[in-house]
């Protein structure tokens, strides 16, 4: 069997500073455990499952975060019944950062989301090549492993748009962000088709804020707010309250406020995708 040394694959080696390196560490341990318990040695184990001896012990002690087809090898190769595949969802987001993973259980608990991006296209919106060349220009730069797992994070938020019941977004996006050809025109291209993809969904407005406008709310920075079905919430802006999230309401009502301002001063919904469609054209 051709054996998978996972050498060339950057973004599954663990941060030892993060807290979720213990969990990775534990499921390591649990790995070793079955493999024992079945009786084989790594070198056999690493013939069954096709996989490199290095690579078993570096998973097995907690150094790298097993991939999902490794952990569906394991189980069979140790008739674990699907008891180590069950490990496969957490251990793919243990590979994003901590900030990521938090990030992403807000999203996922939100019923509406207000979000508007200054810089670049808002994270949520991103393809991946838009993505992976945005943490590509990071400086001081980004390492191979860190620019992988960064932008496998940022693809792992986008089943935000596929939650059922759906929930709300809407987004204002600089119009600058749509001119920029971040990573080269194709990626512009694919960038602009996927804003216009998500713009016809009944549940995501998508609006541009013309570089244009003699009146701007969000000169302080993006916005984000996001609520919550129990009726409480959680925003954040870089220019409010030293960039921290905030859940207390007098403060939430600051961020609405100035949100809704730029709405109003944004082009409409449709006008934003025409305008959108107009610049693919051109691009």
């Amino acid at each position: 069997m051709e054996r998978n040394e996972g050498v060339d694959e950057p973004g599954w080696d663990v941060d030892p500073e993060d807290e979720i390196s213990a969990v990775v560490e534990m499921v390591g341990h649990q790995l070793k455990l079955w493999r024992e318990s079945a009786g084989l040695r790594v070198a056999e184990f690493g013939e069954a499952i096709g996989y490199g001896e290095d690579l078993i012990r570096k998973i097995e002690r907690g150094a790298r975060i097993p991939r999902p087809e490794y952990l569906d090898a394991v189980d069979g190769a140790v008739g674990a019944r699907g008891l180590v595949s069950a490990m496969k969802k957490e251990m793919s987001e243990a590979r994003y950062p901590k900030k990521v993973r938090e990030l992403a259980k807000l999203e996922e608990r939100a019923v509406e989301l207000a979000l508007y991006s200054k810089h670049s296209i808002h994270g949520l919106l991103q393809t991946e090549g838009y993505a992976r060349a945005l943490f590509g220009m990071r400086r001081p730069a980004y390492s191979q492993d860190e620019v992988e797992r960064a932008v496998a994070a940022r693809m792992a938020r986008r089943a935000a748009f596929e939650r059922l019941p759906a929930p709300e977004f809407s987004f204002v996006q600089e119009e600058t962000t749509l001119l920029r050809p971040l990573g080269g025109k194709m990626v512009l291209r694919e960038q602009l088709e996927r804003l216009l993809e998500l713009g016809h969904s009944r549940n995501i407005e998508i609006q541009v804020m013309p570089t244009a406008c003699e009146e701007h709310a969000g000169v302080d920075g993006g916005i984000e707010v996001l609520k919550f079905g129990d009726g409480t919430a959680v925003g954040r802006s870089e220019g409010a309250f030293n960039g921290r999230p905030v859940t207390d309401l007098r403060q939430l009502r600051i961020l609405e406020l100035r949100y809704g301002i730029i709405r109003s001063q944004a082009m409409p919904p449709a006008e934003s995708l025409a305008y959108i469609e107009q610049l693919l054209g051109e691009t």
